[in-house]
C-alpha cells in the first residue's frame, strides 16, 4: 500500500505549512499515473496524522488526468485511467504526458480561539474594565 507513503510526505508538508497551527482541511494535486485509491490515502492519511496538527483533518483528493497521445494515429487525448488504449484508433502504442505529480495545494486551519485582547475597547474580552 504506496498510499502510507504518499500520506506520510503528505502530513510532513502540511506541518511544515501550518507552522504548528491545527489544520482542519487540506488539498492535494495527485496525478493519474500515482494510481492512488482515494479510500486506501483516505485511512492512511488519518493514521499518519496522529498526534500532529493534522489529526482530525479531512484530506480532499484531486486526480490530475495523465495526456495520452497515440503513436499510430496521432489523437491525443486526456484520461485519468492511464492503462487504456486510444480512444480514435483502438491503438495501445501510446505516449504518455504528465500526471505523475504530487502537489499539496492548500490547507484550511482551525478558527483562532477567541481570546482577551488588550486594550481592547470592547468590554466582552474579558476585561471588564477596560483601557483607562
Amino acid at each position: 500500500m504506496h498510499e502510507f507513503g504518499i500520506a506520510e510526505a503528505v502530513v510532513d508538508a502540511v506541518e511544515r505549512r501550518a507552522d504548528g497551527r491545527r489544520v482542519r482541511r487540506a488539498r492535494v494535486r495527485a496525478g493519474a499515473l500515482l494510481r492512488i485509491s482515494p479510500q486506501a490515502l483516505d485511512q492512511a492519511f488519518c493514521l499518519a496524522s496522529a498526534g500532529t496538527v493534522a489529526e482530525g483533518a479531512t484530506l480532499d483528493l484531486v486526480i490530475e488526468p495523465v495526456r495520452l497521445i497515440c503513436r499510430g494515429c496521432g489523437h491525443s487525448a486526456t484520461c485519468a485511467d492511464p492503462l487504456t488504449i486510444c480512444g480514435l484508433c483502438g491503438g495501445i502504442d501510446v505516449d504518455m504526458e504528465g500526471g505523475d505529480s504530487l502537489v499539496l495545494e492548500s490547507i484550511q486551519l482551525e478558527p483562532a480561539e477567541a481570546s482577551y485582547v488588550p486594550w481592547h475597547s470592547g468590554r466582552d474580552r474579558g476585561d471588564p474594565a477596560g483601557p483607562d
